[in-house]
């Protein structure tokens, strides 16, 4: 008969979650190959046959990480009011960004902090889900305004960036030992000037 081939001796999901673990707190190139198969308690081969290459094993721990500490971005965008959406995003990304036993911080920006030339498919990646929710936040906003939560002078693009920049600092303020709370009174502070008082402020909008 012929060989089904030998079973793996591990279980991929939970050496996903460690890869992911190590990613986040690492960055993509602090996290080595040999530092991740450490971590994961595999060879190099058995990394290879399973999840690809260290750029592919990013990718699937990046995935991970979005449907799970940062799956709070979904919900959030639907939620009734535009206020509501921004609240949920800034202080969703506090509470995602200082879990307890977790790493401090956002595995997406950690790793888009330092790529240089080797790694510039993980940077054209990360851009890419950037924008995508940038743009994500931007066509909600438009909604707002198009059903009038929205005054008209507001930008929904310029918006969206807003949200997304400040999400960023929190996230490298909590990766820097930020506490929790002040997080979230940075998140208040944020949103102190939502829409209603930014016509006066046209650098906003």
């Amino acid at each position: 008969m012929p060989s089904m081939g030998r079973p793996r001796s591990f279980d991929t999901d939970e050496a996903l979650e460690v890869a992911m673990r190590v990613f986040w707190a690492e960055g993509y190139e602090g996290a080595s190959l040999a530092a991740l198969t450490e971590a994961m308690g595999i060879n190099r081969r058995s990394v290879y046959a399973a999840f690809g290459n260290k750029e592919e094993l990013f990718r699937k721990a990046a995935d991970r990480y979005v449907q799970g500490p940062g799956a709070f971005v979904a919900p959030a965008l639907e939620l009734p009011t535009a206020r509501q959406v921004a609240e949920a995003m800034l202080h969703g990304a506090v509470n995602a960004h200082t879990l307890p036993d977790c790493p401090r911080g956002c595995l997406l920006v950690q790793s888009a902090l330092a790529a240089g030339p080797e790694s510039e498919p993980v940077r054209r990646d990360l851009a890419e889900r950037r924008e995508a929710g940038v743009g994500a936040l931007r066509k909600r906003f438009e909604q707002a305004q198009a059903e009038g939560d929205l005054p008209a002078t507001a930008d929904p693009e310029t918006l969206a960036r807003y949200v997304h920049t400040v999400g960023q600092g929190l996230a490298v303020q909590a990766a820097g030992g930020a506490s929790r709370e002040d997080l979230h009174r940075v998140a208040d502070q944020a949103l102190s000037t939502w829409p209603s008082a930014w016509p006066d402020h046209p650098a906003i909008t």
